[in-house]
C-alpha cells in the first residue's frame, strides 16, 4: 500500500520527471510527504527511496540533515522562538517563558490537543526585528507577551488560515514549467547544445541591441 495519496503520487512522479537523475527529486518529495501528514514518517522515506532508486537510509540521511523536516509528529502550528544573541538581548528569554506559560508546555513540547508545538530556534536572520518568531516558518517581528497571546488566540480560532497554513505546507501555488521552457530530463553528459528557450532568448537579446 502506497504511503502517498494518489494525487501526491502523481505529483511525485511528475517532479521526478523533471530531473536527469531521479535522486535529485528527493528533497521535493520529502516536502510532499511532510505536506501530506505534517511530518516525515518511515513509510514515507521507504517509498521515496523506491521512487528515486535509492535506499531509505539515504533518504533518512537527507531528511535528518535539514531542520525543516520533522521525523516525529508536531503540532498543527510549529512556533519557533528565536533565542540567539540579538533576540536574547531584546527579551527572547522572557518571551519564551511567557510562551511556555501560555501554552502549558516546555520548549520542545506539543500541547495535548495537538494544536501547537513550541521550540527554541537559532538565528532567523531578522536581528533588527528582535525578538522574532516564526509560525510554520512565517515571520512575526518584535513580539511581546500581549502580541504572542493575540497570535495564539487567532491561530486557535482559525483566523489566520489564509496567512499561515498548517505545518508542512510549503506553497499554495505549485510550480508549472511550460513545455517550451523545460530543459528536459537529459543526463548532463549527453547535453551538447543550449536549450531551445535559452538560445531563442539570447537571440532576442542580441537582436534588440
Amino acid at each position: 500500500m502506497s504511503f502517498f495519496t494518489e494525487e501526491n503520487l502523481t505529483l511525485a512522479r511528475e517532479i521526478i520527471g523533471r530531473y536527469p537523475k531521479p535522486r535529485s527529486a528527493m528533497i521535493p518529495l520529502l516536502h510532499i510527504a511532510q505536506a501530506q501528514t505534517g511530518w516525515v514518517c518511515e513509510e514515507a522515506m521507504v517509498e521515496i527511496g523506491e521512487l528515486v532508486g535509492t535506499t531509505s537510509a539515504e533518504v533518512l540521511g537527507t531528511c535528518s540533515f535539514y531542520e525543516m523536516f520533522k521525523r516525529e509528529p508536531v503540532g498543527k502550528y510549529l512556533v519557533n522562538v528565536c533565542v540567539t544573541m540579538s533576540c536574547a538581548l531584546a527579551g527572547a528569554g522572557e518571551l519564551m517563558h511567557h510562551a511556555e506559560e501560555r501554552l502549558g508546555v516546555r520548549a520542545g513540547g506539543t500541547t495535548p490537543d495537538g494544536m501547537f508545538t513550541l521550540a527554541a530556534a537559532e538565528c532567523q536572520a531578522a536581528c533588527t526585528e528582535a525578538p522574532c518568531l516564526q509560525v510554520n516558518y512565517r515571520y512575526r517581528y518584535r513580539v511581546d507577551a500581549e502580541q504572542f497571546d493575540q497570535l495564539i488566540d487567532e491561530l486557535g480560532a482559525g483566523a489566520l488560515g489564509r496567512e499561515i497554513p498548517t505545518h508542512g505546507t510549503t506553497a499554495r501555488i505549485r510550480q508549472h514549467i511550460p513545455s517550451d521552457r523545460a530543459v528536459g530530463a537529459v543526463p548532463p553528459d549527453d547535453v551538447n547544445e543550449a536549450p531551445v528557450w535559452l538560445a531563442s532568448s539570447n537571440g532576442a537579446a542580441g537582436g534588440g541591441g
